[in-house]
């Protein structure tokens, strides 16, 4: 039996994949800004009772990520599996118009964010003796660069490259760091901004045909990630959703994917 936490885990992805970690027989700690799961939440996951735990956490606070850590351990006694997955984006807007709140925020959620919480779990990990680490990869993080997304798209590359670097640190011990590559999903991270309205980049004619062809649902994502996750043993793995033999293959079709997602 695993025992797993995600970072951000009460919508999108991160939900989904508590979810199938649950469904895979795993105890879970969700964690988000809220203080508590909403009831629909708390109905989907009734199945799961005493298999789960919820814990309030804001990844820009070190502190949160401890008590995060330290809940989770006490209540499951080790954890060898923790992801950080808490992400923010901005408006879709250009870099130079993007607001103080709104860079700081990204920042400090995307990559501050990441970067506490692999620190914490890398620390209770080597202590109690062994772990697993990921983070999730996003546009940027394979060098790609697309307007009005660079603020994203910066920390997604750091990311990269902060969790090869912690790999690289860990060799030798019984402690893995990797990578999560979920491809595009359709979720309010796409659809709406920061502040709750609906997101610019719908309206764009050139972006939706793209997504129509390249997203999917998220829990059609997480049903691949999470068996491939808790096989993995090797450390620096990246475990990736959307390939490019998958995406061409995806564009070579795209005739019978008008329109399917938004």
């Amino acid at each position: 039996m695993r025992n797993i936490v995600i970072t951000g885990s009460t919508r999108g992805i991160g939900f989904s994949m508590a979810n199938e970690f649950l469904r895979a027989g795993c105890n879970v700690t969700l964690s988000g800004r809220g203080e508590a799961l909403t009831a629909a939440m708390q109905r989907e996951l009734s199945p799961f009772e005493g298999k789960y735990i919820y814990v309030s956490c804001n990844v820009q606070e070190k502190a949160n990520l401890q008590k995060l850590w330290d809940d989770s351990l006490a209540q499951w006694g080790e954890i060898n599996i923790w992801i950080n997955n808490a992400g923010e984006n901005t408006p879709h807007i250009f870099a130079w118009e993007t607001g103080e709140t709104d860079t700081e925020n990204i920042i400090k959620t995307n990559l501050i964010g990441m970067i506490y919480g692999s620190q914490i779990a890398a620390t209770g990990m080597l202590k109690q003796g062994k772990g697993a680490i990921y983070s999730m990869e996003g546009l940027g993080s394979n060098n790609m660069t697309q307007k009005k997304t660079i603020l994203y798209g910066t920390t997604k590359h750091a990311l990269t490259y902060f969790m090869k670097g912690m790999a690289l640190e860990l060799e030798g011990t019984d402690v893995i760091a990797g990578r999560l590559s979920p491809g595009m999903v359709l979720t309010d991270f796409i659809t709406k901004m920061p502040n709750g309205q609906q997101s610019q980049v719908i309206a764009d004619e050139k972006f939706r045909k793209i997504f129509n062809i390249l997203a999917d649902k998220p829990g059609t994502v997480a049903t691949f990630l999470i068996p491939r996750i808790l096989r993995n043993t090797r450390n620096d793995a990246q475990i990736a959703w959307l390939t490019k033999r998958k995406a061409t293959w995806r564009f070579l079709t795209a005739g019978f994917r008008n329109n399917r997602l938004i």
